[in-house]
């Protein structure tokens, strides 16, 4: 974990916009600015999912690198505040998360939480708003949303016997020829709104995807395959030529609105 008194909230990685595709990873980092210091954990949280996602940030960048798609980052830990939550969510600034009280955010005062809203959960969005939106105009076409996490191997005791999960909630284009490609290696088990549901209203893909029609996916990969550098490397080049075919259906990049599980757009 790094922290420096100038913090960024976001780390945009370019790339080729016109290829139509936005490449994102809420999760992908731990930092904390300076001022909040470790926000009262012992360093060995921050190794811990509850900071981040592990394995995202590597499988981002090349998965940026091998399709030559732009990204964004958050830089800033999900235990600050959580990017893939709506604003009004109970989870967006965790007290308990997964066992662990978190000091820093206990008790959080109502100026404190429109703070961080402020400095690092808007801006972040904003960025995200702005890409997709470049990625539209510079493409000449609906962008193709692909985000990128990761998921503990086992969860309050029970095991997860997925390598990788697709979620969604009602736009399910890109789905079916990512299960397709996926499954053409049968050693891959694949969870379908596994190892959770999609419908989040207000998440990111929420946001960016379901409220502006554009299909779009949120991957989430087992994190002992991407834990290490080689496993992250091997992730990215095998989801690198399914998200260029996936990207390469015209369907993908038509707007459509299908509205949402999780109530109207």
């Amino acid at each position: 974990m790094t922290r420096s008194a100038v913090f960024a909230p976001f780390e945009l990685i370019e790339g080729d916009r016109k290829r139509g595709i936005v490449l994102l990873g809420d999760h992908a980092k731990r930092d904390l600015p300076e001022e909040y210091g470790d926000l009262g954990l012992p360093a060995g949280e921050f190794e811990r999912h509850i900071a981040y996602d592990i394995g995202v940030e590597s499988v981002t960048r090349r998965l940026a690198e091998l399709t030559g798609a732009p990204a964004l980052l958050a830089n800033f830990s999900r235990l600050l505040i959580d990017p893939n939550r709506g604003e009004d969510d109970p989870t967006l600034i965790r007290q308990l998360y997964d066992g662990t009280i978190v000091p820093g955010n206990y008790p959080m005062a109502p100026e404190e939480r429109e703070r961080r809203l402020d400095r690092f959960y808007r801006p972040y969005h904003d960025a995200v708003g702005a890409l997709v939106a470049s990625v539209a105009q510079e493409s000449g076409t609906a962008p193709f949303i692909f985000s990128v996490h990761s998921f503990t191997p086992v969860m309050q005791g029970h095991v997860r016997p997925w390598h990788v999960g697709l979620l969604w909630d009602r736009d399910d284009r890109a789905i079916a020829p990512l299960i397709e490609l996926l499954a053409a290696d049968p050693a891959v088990v694949i969870g379908n709104n596994e190892p959770y549901d999609g419908a989040l209203r207000g998440d990111t893909m929420f946001r960016h995807g379901t409220a502006n029609g554009y299909a779009h996916v949120l991957v989430e990969i087992r994190q002992d395959l991407i834990a290490e550098e080689r496993g992250a490397d091997d992730w990215a080049k095998r989801l690198a030529p399914i998200v260029d075919a996936v990207n390469a259906r015209p369907d993908i990049h038509r707007v459509s609105h299908f509205g949402s599980r999780t109530g109207p757009v």
